[in-house]
């Protein structure tokens, strides 16, 4: 599989394989051991987290599934986020949602995320959301304490557009080497409000969430939805693909920012069709063709 590089010492593979449903999955700790290694086998190393998903459970089901082969530790791409609360039975001390994006909040998100991966190190933090009450310098300082320590070898965002992005890049020593962005066929935002424009100025690439739309292009019936699943079934069989997810899969892959879809599903024929689509190349007419049917008009 290709592997986009991401700093000098670090590269994902260019599917990455998503957990936010883990806990919903239902799986015994051997059936996530054995999902975790068809994923290595088929080329897949980077896998996604966040402290909050299956409300504070996920992190600690993938590491307690780790820890049945340890091993394999060293074959993987670790990410994670924190910066996100919200009241949970798993998090009493929480009372309600907001952001907190602190020096002592991020230090404390990352020491549990540790102990609930069962690891020594991660390799890439993100702060999971812009935070409008951010105090830059705190975020910084535990950026480097972190560093310092060998607990995170690299950091990136989540959900930054430009101005932001920008402005906690200024406070830092070191560089941001992604950006975690709604990103698909369906969802157009950070394309058109040059969110990934900055990342190509940057010369990073970015991680896509949300690569199906949630779903909404195969099952909603709102006219985008219908008009977009039409256009993608009919060059599905013009390149070949299987279903229609392997030409979305395939219109970002061949977009120049090196996008990374994350895959979030534990069904395997889910996780091989990504696989495929890297195989698919569309014409620059196909890529645009999809492009105007999403917009639902022609570009200028």
């Amino acid at each position: 599989m290709e592997r986009i590089q991401l700093a000098e010492d670090l590269s994902f593979s260019r599917i990455i394989h998503g957990l936010w449903r883990l806990a919903d999955w239902d799986f015994s700790q051997e059936e996530t051991l054995q999902l975790i290694e068809e994923c290595l086998e088929r080329g897949i190393t980077t896998f996604d987290h966040a402290d909050i998903y299956g409300s504070y459970t996920c992190e600690e089901l993938f590491g307690d599934a780790l820890a049945l082969k340890p091993e394999l530790r060293e074959k993987m791409e670790i990410v994670t986020k924190c910066g996100i609360k919200f009241a949970s039975a798993n998090r009493p001390s929480h009372t309600s949602k907001c952001y907190d994006t602190s020096k002592q909040h991020i230090l404390q998100s990352v020491e549990q995320s540790l102990k609930n991966f069962q690891t020594d190190y991660i390799d890439v933090l993100l702060i999971h959301r812009p935070d409008p009450f951010m105090n830059p310098r705190e975020v910084a300082e535990a950026f480097s304490q972190l560093k310092e320590e060998g607990k995170m070898r690299h950091f990136g965002v989540s959900n930054f557009k430009q101005s932001q992005f920008n402005m906690l890049q200024s406070f830092l020593d070191m560089p941001l080497v992604t950006n975690q962005i709604e990103l698909s066929t369906y969802h157009l935002e950070n394309f058109q409000d040059g969110t990934v424009d900055l990342c190509l100025e940057k010369r990073i690439a970015p991680m896509a969430w949300s690569p199906l739309a949630g779903g909404q292009v195969f099952t909603s019936q709102d006219e985008k939805a219908i008009r977009l699943r039409e256009k993608l079934a009919s060059i599905a069989k013009d390149v070949n693909a299987k279903e229609i997810d392997e030409v979305m899969y395939a219109w970002l892959l061949q977009h120049p920012a090196n996008i990374m879809p994350i895959v979030g599903s534990g069904k395997l024929g889910r996780i091989d069709a990504a696989i495929k689509a890297q195989e698919i190349k569309l014409t620059v007419e196909q890529w645009f063709d999809i492009l105007q049917t999403s917009m639902g008009h022609d570009v200028p």
